[in-house]
């Protein structure tokens, strides 16, 4: 049994009071649970993790993830005692607008940070891609006698954490792959925030976690017994072909009056409660942020230890690089997040010689192309690879016996799917991709929009677009799933028409560093246009079809540009057609550009067979999908809903004739 003195329980101590005084501080904000998972993360902090404060991207750091993130005082004392950029000041702001310390923790925001949490279970999956990113840089770069990456990821998580269904998805994976270097410790406080776990969360979380996969160890007094909890941490690093599940039975919100109950939970303790816990840990009950100088020795000590760490790392890498010069320039070219050398050489080019292929296929060859090119491009499919065609010719499945294998088999789990990519971007070094039908990103949003707000690079790869999928019907028709995505903030959408607008939207995804894309295909094969370029798909949208002195433009994305170049060669009067792959790029155009596109005077129309909403910004009428879809061939459903030629001109000629006698708005 390990040693526990008085200053380790001092520290704890600390770490109640100081988390409590942030939500006091704030009047908001969540006491309870930083309070009784104080002893977890001081045994963390000071014995167990691997970290620098000096330098909190060291990349083979351990990583921490605090999954249960409505807890995210507890992380920001932690990291305010362990000495990264969080002073006492910054924790005097928690939750204040401009704040290093916001609501939940926040990756761009503070330094330490790994990830973004806050939806329950997110953390978890995040975890469970921080683990698969470790396996997966250990095997491609360690040697015999050179051992460079050996990280763990650690990661605090409560009962909210287990009842999301996506910690489920990711968990279930996690023992399939035998990720041993995961260690998860679960705060089994009894309480959520309507009253008693009792009254909806029944199941015994331990034996649901060994049916997965995973080793699981019980601490029955997670308050004061650091001996023993220490003891199952040490325990749980030891396993050799497991993660491992450490449930900790806590009392939320220990030392309150209100200890124990949900009341203590989501609302900042009471002046004379604070100062009463204070007093109880032997500690002035007036003063606030309070951290004794001992205890700052203990963690100034750790950090200095953290240092010497990362310098030893340091020199292994020097090794390394004498050693395997190869191999350690592609290790620190892919740390540093740069893209190899012409790289862009390698996207394929379509002419209008080559046939009509589904855009799905065309995604097939551009994908295997940029893996080729930049080796740190790993993913998979939600059990849809013969679908989604994702599968990477250059690699092998990611497997526990083959770790250096860049293909994921993730199973039906979108969710998990997701939220393990952005734990995968969120390690470093590497680009994550997942594919599914682009109708069931809906199962996947929750995670797809935190990779907006973290500003990861991922690559979301949906095929079966639009109705032109068919026979599947209503249920797989995609209508509404695009305007959502369009209407999310940094993030971009691409719909291409073509092979080389497949390769464009590649492009655009892979340079942009700070946004993830969802490039969208189709199912039914298209034709290769004459004016399509991956230097057009940068702008957003370009005219892809001109006649002389146009009365009428249409714009469109993805099936539907081939439609209505059709439409406008069968018009009786000129016709422009502008292909729209991404609006987001369009729209951060030059005003210039886009007036050189859309000039005034001139009607415009959209086509695109799903949900005509934003539309309305760059069109006068618009044709696109009111309703669900239908079951049929991918023809005869385009027809039932008009697009085709003769609909889209008819239209045209209407609408040109109505604009003949009335003004055209700008």
């Amino acid at each position: 049994m390990s040693t526990i003195s008085e200053l380790d329980t001092k520290c704890v101590n600390t770490i109640r009071c100081v988390s409590a005084d942030l939500p006091s501080a704030a009047n908001s904000g969540h006491p309870g649970a930083p309070m009784g998972c104080a002893p977890m993360t001081h045994l963390l902090w000071t014995r167990h993790m691997n970290y620098n404060p000096a330098n909190p991207k060291w990349f083979n750091r351990d990583r921490f993830v605090l999954s249960n993130g409505h807890a995210c005082a507890l992380q920001y004392t932690m990291l305010h005692l362990a000495g990264y950029n969080v002073s006492q000041e910054d924790l005097q702001g928690f939750r204040k607008l401009g704040s290093k310390c916001p609501g939940h923790p926040e990756n761009t925001d503070t330094e330490g940070i790994e990830v973004t949490t806050g939806p329950l279970g997110q953390g978890i999956a995040n975890a469970v891609g921080l683990a698969m990113a470790e396996k997966h840089f250990a095997a491609r770069f360690n040697k015999p006698d050179h051992e460079l990456i050996n990280n763990r990821v650690f990661c605090i998580l409560g009962d909210g954490c287990h009842q999301e269904g996506v910690s489920a998805e990711a968990a279930s994976l996690a023992g399939h792959l035998k990720l041993n270097n995961l260690i998860c410790l679960y705060d089994d406080n009894l309480i959520q925030i309507d009253g008693s776990t009792n009254l909806a969360f029944t199941e015994d979380v331990a034996a649901r976690y060994r049916s997965y996969g995973w080793n699981t160890l019980t601490v029955s007094n997670g308050d004061t017994d650091l001996a023993s909890l220490d003891a199952a941490i040490e325990e749980a690093k030891k396993s050799t072909d497991k993660p491992t599940l450490i449930s900790v039975r806590t009392v939320i919100g220990y030392g309150s009056k209100l200890e124990g109950t949900h009341s203590v939970h989501g609302a900042a303790l009471k002046a004379d409660d604070l100062s009463s816990v204070k007093e109880k840990f032997g500690f002035n009950g007036e003063t606030k942020f309070f951290v004794p100088e001992d205890v700052k020795e203990v963690y100034a000590k750790r950090a200095a230890e953290g240092a010497e760490k990362e310098k030893a790392w340091d020199a292994k890498l020097a090794a390394y690089k004498v050693a395997f010069p190869s191999e350690a320039a592609e290790f620190e070219r892919r740390i540093t997040g740069k893209l190899p050398e012409g790289w862009k050489d390698a996207l394929p080019k379509w002419t209008t010689e080559d046939k009509p292929m589904a855009t799905r296929q065309t995604s097939e060859k551009v994908l295997n192309a940029m893996a080729e090119a930049i080796p740190e491009i790993v993913g998979g499919s939600a059990d849809l690879t013969p679908s989604n065609l994702t599968w990477l010719k250059c690699s092998h499945d990611f497997q526990p016996e083959t770790y250096d294998g860049r293909y994921f088999r993730f199973g039906v789990r979108e969710h998990g799917m997701a939220a393990i990519c952005n734990g995968l971007v969120a390690y470093g070094g590497l680009i994550p991709f997942g594919a599914t039908f682009f109708n069931f990103i809906g199962y996947a949003m929750g995670a797809v929009r935190l990779s907006a707000i973290s500003h990861f690079r991922m690559l979301y790869i949906m095929t079966h677009d639009s109705i032109g999928l068919g026979e599947d019907g209503p249920t797989h028709q995609p209508i509404n799933s695009m305007a959502m995505l369009r209407s999310m903030p940094n993030i971009l959408t691409f719909r291409p028409c073509d092979g080389n607008e497949t390769s464009g939207s590649y492009a655009a995804a892979l340079e942009n560093e700070t946004r993830p894309s969802v490039l969208v295909f189709t199912r039914q094969g298209l034709p290769q246009q004459a004016l399509s370029s991956v230097e057009n798909v940068l702008k957003g949208g370009y005219i892809i079809h001109e006649s002389k002195d146009p009365k009428v433009t249409f714009v469109a994305s993805g099936s539907e540009v081939a439609c209505a170049i059709d439409a406008a060669k069968a018009l009786p009067f000129g016709a422009r057609v502008v292909s729209m792959p991404c609006t987001t790029l369009f729209d951060e155009q030059t005003t210039e550009y886009k007036l050189s596109v859309f000039p005034d005077g001139i009607p415009v129309i959209s086509v695109e067979a799903l949900s005509t909403k934003g539309w309305h910004e760059y069109s006068h009428v618009q044709h696109g999908m009111t309703t669900f879809g239908k079951s049929g061939t991918g023809k005869a459903v385009f027809d039932y809903f008009g697009f085709n030629a003769a609909t889209l001109s008819g239209k045209a000629e209407k609408v040109v004739e109505y604009y003949n006698s009335n003004p055209v708005p700008s």
